[in-house]
C-alpha cells in the first residue's frame, strides 16, 4: 500500500552544477525538495519507487543502480539510482531518462538509504488509464510503498517561457497546485492529456500515477512549493 509520496519537478536546473551562475535562483525549490524527502523517509518504507516523464508512450522499469548523465545539457556528471552496480543495459549505453536522472541527483542529496530503490519512466502520452493502472500495481508491491513522483507543469506561462505564453497555463497549473495540495486523487485523474500536451505540462502522466497508487490509501497532502520560474510551472508536494 502507498505509505508516502513526494512531488518534485525535475528540471535539470535543479542540479547546481546544471544551473551554475543561476544555482542560487532555485535554492527555495531545492529546499522544499529536500524537506518532502525527509518526509519519504520518515514514513519508514519498504520500497522506494522514482516515477518520471519519459519519451513515448509505454512504461520502463530501471533497476536501482541506474545510471544518468548530465552531459546531454553540457555537464559531466553523472547519479546512480540507488547504490549498487549498474545494468547491462546502462553498461551499454542506456540509462535513466532525464527526468529520473534529476530524481537519482535529489536522492543522493538526500543521502537516501531507507529503502531499496528503482525507477519508472512513464511515458508522456501514456493514457490516463494506463497510468492508473500502473500506480495501482506499484502500491500492491509491498506493504509500505513510497514514490518520489517528478513532474513539471505548464512550460508556457510567460512570453519568456519554453513554450511561449498560453492564457490557459495559469488555470492549468493552478488546478493541479490545489490537487496536490489536497490530495485529491479524482482531480489528478482527470487532467485531459490532450490540454497537458499542449501546455508543455511533461507532469501528467507521472502525476495520474500516483492518482491511481494512493486512491484507496486514504493519505493527506500538503503543499510545498508553487511557483513557475523561466516560466515553467514547478510544485513540490507531500501526501502522507
Amino acid at each position: 500500500m502507498l505509505a508516502a509520496a513526494a512531488v518534485c519537478p525535475c528540471p535539470p536546473l535543479l542540479v547546481p552544477e546544471v544551473a551554475a551562475g543561476a544555482a542560487a535562483e532555485l535554492g527555495d525549490l531545492r529546499t522544499a525538495c529536500a524537506d518532502a524527502l525527509s518526509v519519504l523517509a520518515a514514513a519508514r518504507p519498504d520500497r522506494l519507487v522514482v516515477v518520471g516523464p519519459a519519451e513515448g508512450s509505454g512504461i520502463a522499469a530501471h533497476p536501482q543502480g541506474s545510471t544518468g548523465s548530465f552531459r546531454p545539457v553540457g555537464v559531466d556528471r553523472e547519479v546512480r539510482l540507488g547504490p549498487g552496480e549498474p545494468p547491462a543495459a546502462d553498461r551499454a549505453g542506456a540509462g535513466l531518462p532525464p527526468a529520473l536522472a534529476v530524481g537519482g541527483w535529489l536522492l543522493e542529496r538526500a543521502a537516501w538509504g531507507s529503502a531499496p530503490v528503482e525507477g519508472l519512466g512513464v511515458g508522456e502520452s501514456l493514457d490516463p488509464e494506463r497510468c492508473a493502472a500502473a500506480g495501482r500495481e506499484l502500491a500492491a508491491t509491498a506493504e509500505r510503498v513510497a514514490l518520489l513522483v517528478l513532474g513539471d507543469g505548464s512550460a508556457c506561462r510567460t512570453v519568456k517561457a519554453p513554450g511561449y505564453l498560453d492564457e490557459r497555463a495559469t488555470g492549468f497549473d493552478a488546478g493541479v497546485a490545489r490537487a496536490l495540495a489536497a490530495a485529491d486523487t479524482a482531480a489528478l485523474a482527470a487532467l485531459d492529456p490532450g490540454t497537458a500536451a499542449s501546455l508543455l505540462a511533461a507532469g501528467r502522466a507521472p502525476w495520474q500515477v500516483l492518482a491511481g497508487a494512493a486512491a484507496t490509501a486514504g493519505l493527506e497532502g500538503r503543499l510545498l512549493y508553487e511557483d513557475a520560474p523561466y516560466g515553467v510551472g514547478y510544485f513540490v508536494a507531500v501526501w502522507s
